[in-house]
């Protein structure tokens, strides 16, 4: 018994210093977040907005929308897709392999008509069905092919795709209205930038108008609140402080633009994981290292992108668990980064970062628990460590939560209610009151899941939130 006292007491000391260093990388990553964030406020204005229309000093952009199954969605995601303020860029909608009425309802609601058209297939995807274009949106066109999931659908998109930018867009998500020019502002300032990524949003809880997001409001569900806190703490603090220190691995899925030429000298998008977004930017960076070459990868505050999440447990452990298994099948296929000094940051400290404290942080997160529950069993519980682990796992993570949302005031897009802020903060408590765990225990599953189910997504299901006027 004394020596699994000892054993408890040991682990205790290391979950403590193991979730202390993690938590001072957040607050390393809040500050240059915070930096990050003022510093883009007083740079870009909306005159700064019209000076790059008035020199025409922008980028033409391809907007890729995969879709599969989105019926519920499609149209208003196209809408405003097609209603963005940039002066020249196309939207194409690839329908992987739809067994609902997704391409019926997008020829219903702009005209499409069958064309051919003579495009060289650099990247191989499933077979194209048909390709349609609008006969009321010239810039619109729709790609009907067999299922061969995400990636393929960008694959099939990008060789397509007409202009030097493209921006891959989820079909449940809308983008603001100068989303696309906040956007490639960067890639015309900058030759070595390949790949940046905007914040990405949830959009449920929003008022909507005419396809567009009003009014941004808190979610009536826990479950959509608790994701509202994860969102703003990653982008406005990690990614954000990523960004800032050279070392940003990952674009979110649901919203990234790159330079068409960078993505398809790489070879376009793995198929064979579900962790494509941020294996293409590992990848990225990796050949340009290799090359002796500048890319940089960059995440801007606003542009901003607002994406339909899960409301349902079910749909929601789904997402967690292909995030994980997404994460190590990017990990393990670039291994060879880890600790090697020839990817400078990345390797020495980026890619370090995201094996040990994200992608084993969810065994020792479970292992925690377990061990404090049995220290307190077996009179072996240090009560300093419990209050430490306490302030640590707890408080520490309701403070980083506060200081996204105070980061996210500064822009243009921001909880205006009182009311919401003070359930954000009731949310910022909550969610360390069983959704922690829970979504803990779905990602340590998910890591015993990697080989078996690579590969594999799994569908969330949609509600459908921004489809029609005046949505709450």
């Amino acid at each position: 018994m004394r020596i699994l006292d000892a054993v408890l007491v040991g682990f205790q000391f290391f979950l403590v210093a193991y979730f202390a260093v993690l938590n001072v990388l957040y607050a390393f990553f809040g500050y240059l977040g915070l930096r990050s964030v003022m510093l883009y406020a007083r740079e870009m204005s909306d005159a700064a907005l019209k000076d790059l229309l008035e020199r025409d000093f922008y980028k033409p952009v391809s907007v890729l929308v995969p879709a599969y199954n989105e019926e519920a969605s499609i149209v208003a995601s196209v809408r405003a897709s097609l209603g963005l303020q940039h002066p020249a860029f196309e939207v194409i909608v690839v329908a992987d392999g739809c067994t609902d009425a997704t391409v019926d309802r997008l020829t219903e609601a702009f005209a499409l008509t069958e064309v051919q058209l003579v495009y060289r297939r650099t990247l191989e995807s499933a077979p194209i069905r048909r390709i349609l274009r609008s006969l009321r949106e010239p810039n619109l066109l729709v790609v009907d092919k067999d299922n061969g999931g995400k990636a393929d659908a960008l694959n099939a998109a990008l060789n397509l795709a007409s202009y030097p930018l493209v921006c891959a867009v989820d079909a449940d998500s809308l983008l603001d209205g100068d989303a696309l020019l906040r956007a490639t502002r960067l890639f015309a300032e900058d030759d070595d930038v390949v790949a940046l990524g905007g914040t990405v949003r949830p959009l449920n809880g929003s008022v909507m108008d005419g396809g567009s997001v009003a009014e941004l409001r808190a979610p009536r569900r826990w479950i959509e609140r608790f994701q509202v806190l994860e969102y703003t703490r990653a982008f406005f603090t990690g990614r954000a402080g990523w960004s800032r220190m050279g070392a940003l691995l990952i674009i979110s899925g649901a919203f990234g633009v790159f330079r068409r030429a960078a993505v398809m000298d790489v070879g376009g998008y793995r198929t064979d994981t579900v962790g494509e977004d941020m294996e293409l930017v590992v990848r990225l960076h990796k050949q340009a290292r290799l090359q002796g070459r500048k890319a940089r990868v960059v995440m801007t505050p606003d542009p901003i992108c607002r994406t339909e999440v899960p409301s349902d447990l079910r749909s929601l452990r789904r997402q967690r668990n292909r995030w994980q298994r997404g994460l190590w099948e990017t990990l393990l296929m670039h291994n060879d980064m880890l600790f090697n000094r020839r990817f400078g940051r990345l390797g020495m400290i980026g890619v370090p970062y995201f094996w040990f404290f994200e992608g084993l942080a969810p065994i020792f997160e479970v292992l925690g628990y377990i061990a404090f529950g049995l220290s307190a069993a077996t009179g072996a519980l240090n009560p300093t460590l419990a209050i430490m682990f306490l302030l640590l796992a707890v408080l520490y993570g309701v403070l980083l939560s506060q200081l996204a949302v105070g980061i996210e005031t500064l822009l243009l897009a921001r909880y205006a209610r009182m009311r919401d802020r003070l359930v954000l903060l009731a949310a910022a408590f909550l969610e360390f009151l069983g959704y922690r765990q829970l979504l803990s225990l779905e990602r340590l599953r998910a890591m015993f899941q990697v080989r078996r189910k690579r590969g594999t997504w799994g569908e969330m299901k949609r509600t459908g939130v921004g489809v029609g006027s005046h949505l709450s």
